[in-house]
């Protein structure tokens, strides 16, 4: 995680989220999100403390609490979590990839690219670890800001990867691009 130490930009800064970050993370994502994606506290823990997780996230130096995050974890191309699921360390012998499972930020943070900045900092540690594979699923219609960084619709063809992908209700869509 050396590769995506604290760096200023603007008035905020990026750093590795941690397990200590699970309220106020779970106070974002309450504000960003309706009930049908809320994810649990156990589950956020358990990410969290996973080795292969390389979550980020946005704090103003010397204030408490997360303005926004970036949770992702190292896995393969066809791999979806399941909301509220667990991260299942990468298969061996699969296309490598940077999952991005969630990315937030605070309603008073909108149109400060904030987002953008934590998705090209994901970008560069995927780069840095030779990684040329990043895949998300789109909830809430976003999948037109993700195309916008190269993502695009994959389809699954797994019926288990399916129902995963299914968890996140209608119009979820499944995006991978290369880097």
């Amino acid at each position: 995680m050396s590769a995506v130490m604290s760096a200023p930009v603007n008035h905020w800064a990026i750093r590795p989220l941690t397990a200590a970050d699970v309220d106020s993370l779970l106070h974002i994502q309450t504000l960003a999100y309706g009930a049908q994606l809320q994810e649990s506290r156990a589950v956020f823990a358990r990410r969290l403390t996973a080795s292969h997780q390389c979550s980020l996230g946005v704090e103003r130096p010397g204030e408490a609490g997360l303005l926004a995050y970036a949770v992702a974890y190292w896995s393969a191309v066809g791999c979806i979590t399941a909301l509220d699921g667990d991260f299942a360390p990468p298969p061996p012998l699969a296309t490598p990839a940077l999952y991005l499972h969630d990315i937030s930020v605070l309603p008073a943070l909108a149109g400060q690219k904030v987002a953008h900045a934590l998705v090209v900092r994901l970008m560069e540690l995927a780069r840095s670890r030779a990684v040329a594979h990043m895949a998300l699923v789109a909830v809430q219609g976003s999948s037109r800001f993700w195309q916008r960084y190269g993502f695009a619709e994959q389809k699954i063809t797994s019926p288990a990867e399916q129902q995963h992908l299914d968890s996140y209700g209608p119009g979820a869509l499944y995006m991978t691009r290369r880097l």
